[in-house]
């Protein structure tokens, strides 16, 4: 039987927007600012039973569904023209249990309510460093961040799923039950349904750490990179450290005469002793001298919290990422030569080294879009605070990812970076994983209910 939207209010105990409400231009906006969408309903849902019926209104009015978690989705496919909007930021509770080391997590939930609840007990799961990413869709493609080289991905700390389905069922996922959706879902990102909670396994992590941050003028950047890529692979465990080629912030520790100088940092955070921290810190040092450097014992949940800022919503944004085996002669030769070429100072670049924690879960226990071996992970990110500013970055952007291919393993990338998931990268990011994901798609959502999204077609012909 079809709903009316007066209905499917009544069917909710969420909030439903129509275009014409109060509160509806707030619930739909979207972090990337390039993408001003207008949906013909919002479900604001407060429950799996809400998502539910939302899914099943839509499927039968035949509506389009976006989901929308934290809302950071690079292409904007958290939210949709015309159709349904299913919004679970309400869904954002987070419950733990220290004793198990568990944690069960509401699908809306931000990164900044998962590390505020776990902190408490000094625990964490890996995540990513942004505190106001919806942990929902960072999850669901894989979730790297500060805690990835001790303790793997998001995915490698998932016990267990639930999901609303495209037939509009609340199943339980997980090792012992519905395996296959549960391996899809590890990786495979929004293609198979509605993420209402999920359940992770906790480490014991802070509550203080070691913060450092050192940076390199313009010129030193090929030195820098040569040398980060002999330190890196061979610091602790317990030391991670992301490289980024940015604008120095007008942050009040670093120099005033450095303030928005174009150059290369390294961020060192360490979860072992200070000691430890300070000889990864000096190892980078002793190799090529910083222009300046700052290094403090820090709340983990205030490290989580850094880049904030510089990520604000109401900017403009497009990216590209790729993965490189190496950080080769060739391959620095064009980092340090794109790199310059940016217009933006908001614009940067990031390399994640994916060693260690990442390396000891099995390639094919998930769905994950990079395969378990030592690599580079790389993020070209062009921002601008306006939209006239934002297609020069793009083209940067774009020219400086053709310029780094002939260094990438292939045309595939982590999926939560795609701006524009095309089905070539999407198929060469997912390799040998693809053609499983296509049969389980054609299992669980056969007619691409949910396909605003790194897009899994169930049409797809083989390869």
């Amino acid at each position: 039987m079809t709903l009316t939207v007066g209905e499917l209010r009544t069917a909710l105990s969420g909030t439903v927007f129509a275009p014409q409400d109060a509160g509806y231009d707030e619930a739909r906006r979207l972090w990337n600012a390039e993408h001003v969408r207008e949906p013909a309903v919002i479900a604001q849902v407060h429950s799996a039973e809400d998502v539910q019926a939302a899914v099943r209104y839509a499927v039968a009015e035949g509506l389009e569904i976006a989901v929308r978690g934290g809302g950071h989705n690079m292409a904007g496919l958290s939210s949709v023209d015309g159709g349904l909007m299913i919004d679970l930021s309400r869904l954002n509770q987070v419950s733990v249990d220290p004793e198990a080391r568990r944690a069960r997590v509401g699908g809306g939930a931000l990164l900044r309510d998962l590390d505020g609840a776990t902190q408490e007990h000094g625990l964490a799961v890996p995540a990513g460093i942004v505190s106001h990413t919806g942990v929902g869709g960072l999850t669901l493609g894989g979730g790297m961040g500060l805690l990835t080289r001790m303790h793997g991905l998001s995915i490698d700390n998932l016990e267990s799923v639930q999901v609303v389905t495209a037939d509009g069922s609340i199943l339980r996922a997980a090792e012992d039950e519905n395996a296959d959706l549960f391996w899809a879902v590890r990786g495979g990102g929004g293609n198979f349904g509605v993420v209402t909670e999920f359940e992770f396994r906790l480490h014991q992590v802070g509550p203080i750490v070691q913060y450092g941050i050192a940076f390199w003028g313009q010129e030193q950047g090929a030195e820098l990179l040569r040398a980060a890529r002999d330190v890196i692979p061979a610091l602790p465990r317990e030391v991670n450290v992301v490289i980024a080629c940015l604008n120095a912030p007008p942050a009040p520790f670093v120099p005033p005469e450095h303030h928005f100088k174009l150059g290369y940092a390294v961020v060192v955070v360490g979860f072992g002793s200070p000691e430890q921290h300070a000889e990864a810190m000096a190892q980078l040092r002793g190799l090529v001298p910083p222009l300046f450097e700052f290094a403090t014992p820090m709340p983990y949940a205030a490290v989580q919290q850094l880049l904030d800022e510089p990520n604000a919503w109401g900017a403009y944004h497009y990216e590209k990422g790729t993965y490189l085996e190496a950080l080769t002669d060739a391959a620095i030769d064009v980092i340090t030569d794109q790199v310059p070429r940016k217009t933006s100072p908001m614009s940067a670049t990031m390399f994640y080294h994916l060693d260690q924690g990442y390396l000891e879960t099995p390639d094919d226990a998930t769905a994950f879009s990079g395969q378990r071996a030592e690599r580079y992970a790389m993020f070209v990110i062009a921002t601008t605070p306006v939209l006239e500013a934002l297609e020069p970055e793009r083209a940067w952007a774009r020219s400086f990812w053709d310029a780094i291919q002939p260094h990438a393993i292939s045309i595939g990338s982590y999926v939560n970076g795609m701006a524009e998931p095309e089905e070539a990268r999407i198929r060469a990011s997912y390799g040998d994983k693809y053609e499983r994901l296509v049969e389980l798609k054609r299992k669980y959502d056969p007619d691409n209910v949910f396909r605003r999204n790194q897009n899994i077609n169930p049409a797809a012909a083989g390869s």
